[in-house]
């Protein structure tokens, strides 16, 4: 990414970024988002630590690598904890110490960077002990997902209601969790999940396991995890042994559904490539004939603004998605079916007429570009810009 980077104002302005992975980790919205904030302030990701027993005992040097990629922006930092600053929850008093020290490492960072102004920037509403532990000019709570995980709606978190009600500044990314949220914090504002548009755009060469698989090919780029209709897609396999069915990422979290994506597997037409770079992935997508957003539709799902919305647009490529809540606006340029045989219908027709006309390619790029990661996360700056002065 070469793209200037922005002046920051006379008066410098500090992040201290509470983020619940690890920078290395599968790639989230926050990692998108707070890598290029560096762009604007001075951005220090803490990462979260591990337990003293995983440093000390088992002698872990830090968490697992999944993604091995290189933070690019002067201004973002990644603060690892180490063994020195473990997660601690006995005696609790303890635990209380040494993580408001955590913090005020993250903050030094900031100070000597010479920023006069701090934002405490959080991710998830088990940090609200955050808001208690630093002293910061400015906080903020960004929610990118229904933090109960539940596939039926409940009512609100009460500890995620104080927080919101704290906060002096409220990021939300999907519509459905602005009408559950939206009205606890007036100072809320919605900044959808975006793209790396100038990547999913620009032609890359075929990835070479990926070329070894013949055409037709319906991909699913992404975390391969529960919320996907691992049924759906074993009902498309079987009954369209021709068309072939590829699936990239890493395995997330899949419970009961570990053994679908087993039998998924062991099907002649069905590709499970795992976890690839994140450089690497427009490749993929871009290579596909059509891609795939398989969803189960529930109450969890219909909170969601899957990345790989944007993503799958930019390159041009046919999408078809299941009628999840985020997705519905895009009707114009994404296949929404309900049902198998409303996939089977789809599917047949994004490989041909319509679906692959200039006009149709050009109008879901259009879409794509609206939102770009750099427009968004400039909105998120200046939102803060202005709240601060």
């Amino acid at each position: 990414m070469n793209v200037a980077r922005a002046a920051i104002p006379a008066e410098r302005i500090g992040v201290i970024a509470v983020v619940p992975d690890h920078w290395h980790d599968i790639w989230m919205p926050r990692h998108q988002v707070l890598h290029r904030l560096g762009r604007h302030f001075e951005t220090v990701w803490v990462e979260p630590a591990l337990g003293w027993r995983e440093y000390w005992l088992k002698g872990k040097g830090g968490a697992e690598v999944v993604q091995d990629v290189a933070p690019d922006f002067p201004g973002f930092h990644v603060y690892d904890p180490g063994r020195w600053l473990p997660e601690v929850h006995n005696p609790r008093w303890l635990g209380d110490v040494i993580r408001r020290r955590r913090l005020e490492q993250a903050r030094r960072t900031l100070l000597a960077a010479g920023c006069s102004k701090i934002i405490l920037y959080l991710w998830r509403p088990e940090f609200d002990w955050a808001l208690d532990a630093v002293r910061a000019d400015f906080t903020c709570y960004h929610i990118d997902d229904e933090y109960q995980f539940s596939t039926e709606d409940k009512p609100n978190d009460p500890r995620e209601v104080e927080l919101i009600r704290r906060v002096d500044q409220v990021i939300i990314h999907s519509r459905k969790l602005f009408e559950k949220k939206g009205a606890l914090n007036r100072n809320t504002v919605v900044v959808p999940n975006g793209v790396d548009y100038p990547a999913y755009s620009t032609p890359q060469p075929e990835p070479a396991d990926l070329a070894r698989i013949p055409h037709p090919r319906m991909g699913y780029v992404g975390v391969v995890k529960s919320q996907l209709d691992f049924g759906l897609l074993l009902e498309l396999a079987r009954r369209r042994p021709q068309w072939q069915l590829v699936l990239v990422g890493p395995r997330g979290h899949l419970g009961e559904k570990a053994a679908l994506l087993d039998e998924l597997g062991t099907l002649g037409n069905v590709h499970l490539l795992g976890n690839r770079p994140v450089p690497s992935l427009p490749a993929y997508v871009q290579h596909m004939d059509t891609c795939l957003m398989c969803y189960e539709v529930s109450d969890y799902t219909n909170f969601i603004y899957p990345l790989k919305l944007h993503e799958y647009l930019a390159t041009g490529r046919p999408v078809v998605a299941t009628p999840i809540d985020s997705v519905l606006p895009f009707g114009d340029v994404v296949q929404i079916a309900a049902t198998v045989d409303a996939w089977e219908q789809a599917l047949e027709s994004s490989l041909e007429g319509a679906a692959l006309h200039p006009n149709a390619i050009a109008a879901r790029r259009r879409r794509a570009a609206e939102h770009d990661w750099e427009a968004l996360v400039a909105r998120i700056a200046n939102q803060f810009r202005s709240r601060l002065e």
